[in-house]
């Protein structure tokens, strides 16, 4: 889990119990100690590489290279329920005023044309914490303060501990497959994409999964892209934790509309349900729903919305989130079956208790899309 990070602390600042002075706004040329709960350090003469100690006040301190960093001591320790304690990594773009240098960034989305990138990372056992590759965006060109959206790629997590939000589906970008999570933690927008097992390294195109999000809706091409950080959020632990190496280069140019991702917005699927009651009996019922998405594209998630006939009431489901507002009905996809493709069908189902005679339901909408009946 994310919340908003914290403003770098002022140069030359030195915690009680760090192991040397730390370098703010320098080019760190050796290893360099920090161990100041916000401070950063430059290498590479591109890439800002910062501390962000910011959910404790436990000693933290990472160890800074010519390619990255490692956590050298962490002492913090939070409820795996809760939110992480810190978020040391490398980034590029402006953070709290923090700019990397000769950064192009903020830059409007739909003036990139493309932004490779590749990380490397060094996993330990007996800890808990998620790998996390963060994107950051806005309306505006901000370049302090929180972003209204937040996109986070888990490479790896361990422990107790899951993403904002609730899993709405599956995806495939970046030739893998993720779990897609949304949600929010109260001052910015979060869709997460969790990998099925460790990633240790990884060389991708960023904007696959800015165009993701674009598609689902969270955010336009007018916005700006400002700042791209790779690091680890721990809960306990986490020595030994190490960026190895990371990349990043944000092109503009070319194209200035980002092209559609092989898994576009839910919105739009077209679709036919199959609507069966299984049993019926003197106060109660169950009953099986079929979807198929009978569209030329893939939905990434799925909410499928109907009105039941008077005196029914939903009481268990399985295969679906499902609740009920009066006669209202929402059901949305669960994390193994939020992906449909052309021709693909998922199926959800139901007990009810009834009162009155039995009737079906007539008319289905999938992601806002009346559905034909099959």
């Amino acid at each position: 889990m994310k919340r908003p990070l914290r403003a770098i602390a002022a140069a030359g600042l030195l915690a009680a119990g760090s192991i040397v002075a730390v370098i703010l706004g320098g080019n760190a040329s050796a290893d360099t100690q920090i161990c100041e709960k916000f401070g950063s350090t430059v290498i590479g003469s591109r890439y800002v590489v910062q501390n962000n100690r910011w959910g404790t006040s436990a000693q933290q301190c990472i160890n800074v290279t010519s390619t990255g960093f490692s956590i050298t001591r962490q002492d913090g320790v939070a409820p795996t329920k809760g939110a992480p304690i810190s978020y040391p990594s490398i980034f590029v773009g402006c953070h709290y005023t923090n700019c990397s240098p000769g950064t192009n960034l903020p830059v409007q989305v739909k003036q990139i044309s493309s932004a490779p990138s590749s990380i490397s990372y060094n996993y330990v056992s007996g800890a808990i914490y998620d790998a996390s590759y963060d994107i950051w965006l806005d309306p505006t060109p901000k370049k302090d303060g929180v972003n209204q959206m937040e996109i986070m790629i888990w490479l790896n997590r361990q422990g107790a501990i899951q993403p904002i939000g609730s899993p709405v589906g599956t995806t495939t970008l970046a030739g893998r497959g993720w779990e897609v999570w949304r949600g929010s933690n109260g001052q910015n927008n979060v869709i997460s994409y969790v990998a099925p097992s460790a990633i240790p390294g990884m060389s991708f195109d960023v904007m696959a999964f800015i165009n993701d999000s674009r598609n689902r809706g969270a955010i336009t091409s007018d916005w700006y892209l400002t700042s791209i950080q790779a690091g680890f959020e721990p809960w306990q632990g986490g020595v030994g934790l190490a960026v190895n190496t990371f990349s990043q280069d944000v092109r503009t140019g070319g194209t200035t509309t980002p092209p559609t991702t092989s898994n576009p917005s839910p919105s739009g699927t077209a679709c036919s349900v199959k609507y069966t009651p299984t049993s019926v009996w003197d106060n109660g019922f169950t009953a099986d729903v079929v979807i198929t998405n009978t569209g030329t594209t893939t939905a990434g998630g799925w909410t499928m919305t109907y009105n039941l006939p008077a005196g029914q009431q939903i009481t268990s489901a399985w295969n679906a989130t499902v609740t009920q507002s009066g006669s209202a009905v929402t059901a949305k996809n669960v994390s193994y079956n939020g992906t449909l493709t052309p021709g693909g069908s998922t199926s959800f189902g139901y007990q009810g208790t009834l009162r009155g005679s039995y009737s079906s339901p007539t008319s289905f909408t999938l992601n806002g899309v009346a559905c034909s009946r099959a």
